[in-house]
C-alpha cells in the first residue's frame, strides 16, 4: 500500500539517517568529469553557449530612451529631411532658370541673325540650275511674304 512521506523523512535518506549537507555548486561541478565541448551544429565556433534565456536578461534603464528624447530625435530628423528637400528644390530651381536663360539666349541669337541677314529673293528658279554647288549650299528657303510687303512701300515712294 502507499505510504505517506513527511518532510522530515524526505530529508533523511532511505536508511532513516539524516543526509550529509549539500556541497556548494563549485565542488559539485569539480567532482563531475570534464567533458570537452564539441563543435556546435551551426558551425559558429566563436559564439559562447547561452547561459540564460534572452527574456531573462535584465535590461538596464539607460538602454531605453525616454519618450521626450525619442520625439526630440524624430523632430531633428524631420528638420534635417526638410532642409535637404529645400536644398534639392533650390538646386532644381536654379537648374531650371539656367535652362530657360540658355533657351532665351539661343532664341534671341537666332532672331538677331535673321535680322542681320542680307537677303536676296530669287524670283527666277531657273537661275538655280546655273549656280555653282558651293553657292547652292548657302541658299536657304525663307518666308519672303513679309520681306516683299516691307519692300513694296519703298518702291512706291521711289516712284512717286
Amino acid at each position: 500500500a502507499a505510504q505517506a512521506v513527511t518532510g522530515a523523512e524526505k530529508r533523511r535518506g532511505p536508511s532513516g539517517r539524516a543526509r550529509a549537507p549539500r556541497k556548494p555548486a563549485r565542488e559539485r561541478e569539480a567532482a563531475l568529469p570534464v567533458v570537452p565541448r564539441g563543435r556546435p551544429k551551426s558551425g559558429r565556433v566563436w559564439k559562447d553557449r547561452a547561459r540564460k534565456r534572452f527574456s531573462q536578461m535584465v535590461q538596464d534603464k539607460p538602454l531605453r530612451t525616454s519618450w521626450q528624447r525619442k520625439m526630440k530625435e524624430r523632430q531633428e530628423r524631420k528638420l534635417a529631411r526638410d532642409f535637404a528637400r529645400h536644398l534639392e528644390e533650390e538646386k532644381a530651381r536654379r537648374r531650371q532658370e539656367k535652362k530657360q536663360r540658355r533657351a532665351e539666349n539661343l532664341r534671341r541669337r537666332l532672331e538677331n541673325e535673321r535680322k542681320a541677314e542680307v537677303v536676296q529673293v530669287i524670283r527666277n528658279p531657273a537661275k538655280l540650275k546655273r549656280v555653282k554647288k558651293k553657292q547652292l549650299r548657302s541658299i536657304q528657303k525663307r518666308d519672303t511674304l513679309a520681306l516683299l510687303q516691307k519692300q513694296a512701300p519703298r518702291q512706291g515712294a521711289a516712284e512717286a
